[in-house]
């Protein structure tokens, strides 16, 4: 294990890291919920990363998105891959710039054990979960994150076996009601903690058998 992995072992231990380590993630969507969202699973030890996304960071982004100012400019996935490696050097990360689509979905996470939607519309939010949910890949999406204030509105919902939604499922970032970080980094936390509690309670269900 590097520093950050012994690190990351002094408080899970290091056969439920080792675990977690088995598990494939894939971010679905880099911006305020994926790019935050897969930062704090690096924190919490994963190890093998699919990133899909093929926007370029904006100014406008900085706002609540996990990069730098001196980022603006380069695709988002590669500049993603690049902060996760800043905090654990021997992640396995596989980045494919490209939109996702609902014909293109099986093929870009097929690897994965886990999807975390991360998209910002509606439409290709409802095409993962259709593709997916008859599926053994466990799915986080979220909805209702917009604007700021009533933070515990922000609710974890496991709503099927593989299926798990974050957020508060009315409140649409618009105008009156932009993205913002407090919210947005909630809802990010809070994906990863979902991804996070779901393997760790497999790992005891299962006594560390995948």
């Amino acid at each position: 294990m590097n520093r950050t992995e012994q690190g990351i072992a002094h408080y899970l231990g290091e056969e439920r890291l080792r675990y977690l380590q088995t598990v494939t993630v894939g971010i679905a969507g880099c911006g305020g919920l994926g790019s935050n969202c897969a930062m704090h699973l690096v924190r919490s030890g994963f190890r093998r990363f699919v990133l899909v996304d093929d926007d370029s960071i904006e100014p406008s982004n900085l706002n609540r998105q996990a990069y730098a100012a001196e980022q603006v400019g380069r695709l988002k996935a590669e500049a993603l891959r690049d902060n996760m490696r800043s905090v654990n050097p021997d992640v396995d990360i596989k980045v494919r710039i490209e939109h996702a689509t609902g014909d293109s979905m099986v093929e870009l996470f097929i690897q994965c054990d886990v999807i975390v939607e991360a998209f910002d519309g509606v439409e290709s939010k409802k095409a993962l979960v259709e593709q997916f949910i008859s599926t053994d890949k466990v799915i986080v999406t979220a909805s209702g994150i917009g604007g700021y204030g009533d933070t515990d509105a922000l609710c974890s919902r496991q709503v099927r076996e593989n299926l798990y939604m974050i957020g508060d499922m009315q409140t649409v970032c618009n105008a009156e009601q932009p993205p913002l970080s407090p919210r947005v980094g909630i809802a990010a936390a809070k994906q990863a903690d979902a991804v996070l509690s779901h393997y760790l309670q497999q790992y005891e269900n299962q006594g560390g058998v995948k």
